[in-house]
């Protein structure tokens, strides 16, 4: 698997398919493979003609990581991203973030708009805005000596799915205590480009989409009915809508 260097950092990535490229940016816990080779976007995005580009963010997967909360953030892991398409090149895409994904996607969307030809806000409505939850339960609940210590139980599924992905559980403690920096209302408005926001309408972590949206004015909700957070990533109805979403900005010319 191919990686780059990233303020220092060693950074795993996936590069597949031709054609007009579009980066996938996974959700807490998750890398690159758990979000979208198993569930088979990979695949279906580059069979529909599009180069992929997955990364690994820090602290995930195949990428180095450290222990410090500072290290992390949003804003942080967006600037991976952008210097990830330095590295290939590309000078504009579409990009695709899931829960903490969506999130960094929306830094990268704000902090170097021209980069991002639109974007795909999965697994976050406006969650965006006012943020998700207390931190701490998760973090405390990935340090803890093993599963059964673990009471919570939004914390347990988070500890069984870093033990599942055999990810480093204090980098990812070090990710979920960093620095949240909020997304206020008048920066989301800035976002011009066309979005897609798309949750499980079972989905109790991500906040409305349908609020979130009306924040931007090119953006549009799909619902993805029936299911919830952690299952909506591989969906068919997610990826029939993103299907549609990219072909609506071919058709309309949008560069």
């Amino acid at each position: 698997m191919p990686h780059f260097d990233s303020a220092g950092l060693r950074l795993a990535y996936l590069d597949e398919g031709r054609g007009e490229p579009i980066l996938l940016i996974h959700g807490f816990a998750s890398n690159k493979h758990v979000n979208w080779v198993y569930p088979g976007w990979v695949k279906l995005l580059t069979e529909a003609g599009r180069r992929v580009i997955a990364i690994d963010n820090r602290g995930h997967g195949e990428s180095d990581g450290s222990h410090d909360p500072e290290d992390y953030g949003a804003p942080t892991m967006a600037e991976d991203a952008r210097r990830l398409l330095d590295h290939l090149g590309i000078e504009r895409t579409d990009v695709m973030g899931y829960s903490m994904g969506a999130r960094i996607s929306a830094f990268l969307t704000l902090n170097h708009p021209q980069r991002v030809r639109s974007a795909v806000f999965g697994g976050l409505g406006y969650g965006m805005i006012t943020g998700v939850g207390d931190p701490e339960p998760i973090a405390a609940g990935l340090e803890a000596e093993k599963l059964s210590d673990v009471t919570d139980r939004g914390a347990r599924a988070f500890r069984a799915f870093a033990e599942q992905t055999n990810s480093d559980r204090f980098a990812l403690a070090a990710c979920m205590r960093s620095s949240r920096q909020k997304i206020g209302e008048d920066e989301v408005s800035r976002i011009t480009q066309p979005v897609l926001v798309a949750v499980g309408t079972k989905d109790e972590i991500a906040g409305s989409p349908e609020k979130l949206a009306r924040l931007m004015p090119r953006a549009k909700v799909l619902e993805i009915p029936g299911r919830d957070h952690m299952i909506a990533v591989g969906d068919k109805v997610y990826k029939a809508g993103v299907i549609d979403f990219l072909a609506s900005l071919a058709r309309e010319g949008v560069a």
